[in-house]
């Protein structure tokens, strides 16, 4: 594989995410036909609609049948197993829909928590009460507890974040849409969307696919 370019996808819920080469680009999960694509594709998924229909299609190459799943829990995504896999020692938040945070220390998964996404909470909060109809204020002085209701429900959802992810003492990777979000309280992270791609093609290498 040194120096061929390779197709690689991770099909989330709502689209599917090519690199090829140094190219990302994204297809909507409901509209795009993988059929159209007659070269070889290697992917991961945890559309199982759209894994179902990929299963029929012989140039689609399922890469979570080749990477050992022992170490993690059993209903954990694919998607956060490979952008595991090439981590030693990290805190690995994914600021998606859903926030994950999951820890590697010597190699060994320690394990991690599900949070409610950026959006998700906020939303939460709006069916609560209309009164707390508020977006989040990610500049807000996480060491200060806050006296407006603006910062009362930014600090209830950031600052067990913040205090969880840092309490490891590990090197913090931000990854996701949101991530860029997250990184003005988590501002000594690295934001990395790289990881999964780099684990997909550790993974094709290893189990010389091509």
């Amino acid at each position: 594989m040194e120096g061929a370019i390779v197709l690689l996808c991770d099909i989330g819920n709502t689209s599917y995410h090519f690199l090829e080469g140094e190219h990302e680009y994204k297809k909507d999960a409901e509209s795009f036909e993988p059929e159209s694509i007659k070269e070889r594709v290697y992917f991961i998924s945890v559309n199982t609609e759209v894994s179902q229909k990929l299963s029929k299609l012989e140039n689609w190459v399922d890469l979570s049948a080749f990477v050992s799943k022992e170490p993690y829990y059993e209903t954990m995504g694919i998607d956060r197993i490979f952008a595991l896999e090439g981590l030693s020692n990290a805190v690995l938040v994914d600021a998606g829909s859903a926030i994950t945070v999951d820890v590697v220390r010597d190699g060994v998964f320690e394990g991690g928590f599900i949070y409610p996404g950026i959006k998700a909470m906020e939303q939460t909060y709006v069916k609560i009460s209309p009164a707390l109809a508020y977006s989040f204020n990610f500049e807000l002085n996480l060491d200060k507890m806050a006296k407006n209701s603006q910062d009362a429900i930014s600090y209830g959802f950031l600052k067990l974040l913040y205090s969880e992810v840092n309490s490891h003492n590990l090197p913090i990777i931000l990854t996701g849409g949101d991530a860029k979000t997250l990184h003005k309280i988590l501002k000594n992270a690295e934001i990395d969307n790289t990881l999964i791609f780099r684990a997909m093609k550790k993974i094709i290498k290893e189990a010389k696919l091509c």
